[in-house]
């Protein structure tokens, strides 16, 4: 095998790839939750991976979701054509799901195989595997949650299923950067790895909070900034007892966490663009990229606010949530390790 084709390169392409591919599902699963198409699916076997075919099939399919919550009260005006156009999403949300874990399984057993992933680093492969069925589960137990009695799935199910697809994203990316330069690295703890860490943190909160934000639907309320309808904090943000379960459970609420830690980050990445100057060469670039990074989602999380949150704003704003946070996995890494050669 020729140097341009080596073991190496290839694995890291394909870790590379699974990295895209997420951000795809991320996508898809953006269009599916803001066209509130999630719940278009009451069932779903394994084996059954082929979509309606014929006019009965449909009416079939029609059927069984007629007997669901959301149609009760929310679509009692939908049509087939109507139906039809909500499935869509939601079957291809689930198939790229499955694609996404052919391409890590079948590559997995080659590569497992051919011996090209060294011992030591095996269990990082193994748990990226692991976090890809485990957001598999997550994505079903999410989907249950809005097919009884209430026709919403729970925030909390919505969070831990977009958590894990952001944390699947993250964990493949520091594999790639620590397989492609296997050997060549030496561990080095700089001093500004703490603090990268933090903002990490709030990064990853704040994206908690996001979900909440999506699950709860509250980016359709107050949708005026910096002020909440002429409010520092809206006056639905403490209306809930007992009082912590507004911040958790109440959109007004839900939406003032999100915003204030949204001030937060930014405030941090302010910071961190000061303290990068000191840094060397790489780190530098890296801190000043999630600087950067953080300012625009900043900006895309306003406008998107402002906009009531139309379909294509709230897509970009997720997807550029897992941006931030790949920024903070490439700029940790880097206050990690040295290239020894």
């Amino acid at each position: 095998m020729t140097q341009s084709f080596s073991p190496k390169k290839i694995v890291t392409y394909w870790l590379y790839l699974g990295i895209l591919l997420v951000l795809g599902m991320v996508v898809i699963g953006g269009i599916t939750r803001l066209t509130h198409s999630g719940l278009s699916m009451v069932h779903w076997s394994f084996a059954g991976s082929l979509p309606p075919s014929t006019e009965a099939a449909w009416q079939q399919e029609f059927a069984h979701y007629q007997a669901s919550p959301e149609f009760k009260e929310v679509h009692q005006h939908f049509s087939l054509d109507d139906f039809k156009s909500i499935y869509w999403w939601e079957y291809i949300h689930r198939m790229f799901g499955r694609m996404i874990g052919m391409v890590f399984l079948i590559p997995f057993a080659i590569f497992l195989w051919k011996k090209w992933i060294p011992k030591d680093m095996l269990k990082h492969f193994l748990i990226i595997l692991g976090l890809g069925a485990f957001q598999a589960f997550l994505g079903w137990f999410m989907v249950k949650s809005g097919l009884v009695d209430v026709p919403r799935v729970s925030q909390y199910r919505l969070a831990a299923h977009l958590s894990t697809a952001f944390i699947a994203c993250s964990y493949i990316f520091w594999v790639a950067l620590r397989y492609r330069h296997y050997g060549q690295q030496t561990a080095e703890v700089t001093a500004g790895r703490s603090f990268v860490f933090w903002v990490g943190l709030a990064v990853f909160v704040q994206i908690v909070w996001g979900a909440f934000v999506a699950g709860l639907r509250a980016g359709w309320i107050h949708n005026t900034w910096p002020l909440m309808d002429g409010d520092v904090i809206a006056p639905a943000a403490t209306a809930l007892e007992p009082f912590i379960s507004n911040f958790f459970e109440g959109r007004s609420g839900v939406q003032f966490v999100h915003r204030t830690l949204g001030a937060i980050v930014l405030i941090m990445a302010l910071m961190l663009w000061g303290k990068a100057k000191a840094w060397r060469a790489d780190q530098r670039l890296g801190g000043m990229l999630l600087s950067v990074t953080i300012g625009l989602q900043f900006i895309l999380g306003v406008a998107t606010l402002l906009m009531e949150v139309p379909i294509y704003m709230g897509v970009i704003h997720q997807v550029f949530a897992m941006v931030v946070l790949l920024s903070v996995v490439y700029l940790y890494h880097q206050h990690s390790y040295r290239r020894s050669t």
